[in-house]
């Protein structure tokens, strides 16, 4: 997973100008079928309307000069498909909010009535490579 545009602007306002940025304490991690461009835009994510599909809640640990998750993540059953997932976002709401992170899976998943998508503890990682 590469930083979005707007987490880039952010960080790049505070250590060079001094501009106060607070990051969200709770990060949420969303599902795409098309994958979303650096500026948070051109992506579709997993609809919510009677798929069960929410955005979960991630945590990281980092060390060196990558994130990644420290725990497990796990999305409700789905009650209808998804669609094929392709990539994944961290952002700052369960509703819209700001991009801070994303990235294109390195293989797309099918998601169809009574699956569970899973990320395993480690799984995703976020890195300045």
């Amino acid at each position: 997973m590469s930083f979005s545009d707007y987490l880039e602007n952010k960080i790049l306002a505070y250590t060079f100008s001094g501009t106060a940025f607070t990051p969200a304490t709770t990060k949420k991690l969303a599902l795409y079928t098309v994958a979303p461009n650096d500026n948070g835009s051109g992506g579709t994510e997993v609809s919510t309307s009677g798929t069960g599909y929410v955005r979960q809640t991630v945590a990281f640990s980092t060390t060196a000069s990558q994130s990644s998750n420290s725990g497990a993540v796990e999305f409700p059953t789905a009650t209808a498909s998804y669609g094929t997932v392709v990539a994944v976002g961290v952002l700052d709401a369960v509703v819209n909010g700001n991009l801070y992170a994303v990235g294109t899976l390195s293989v797309s998943k099918a998601i169809s009535t009574g699956d569970v998508f899973r990320i395993p503890v480690g799984d995703l990682d976020i890195d300045l490579t």
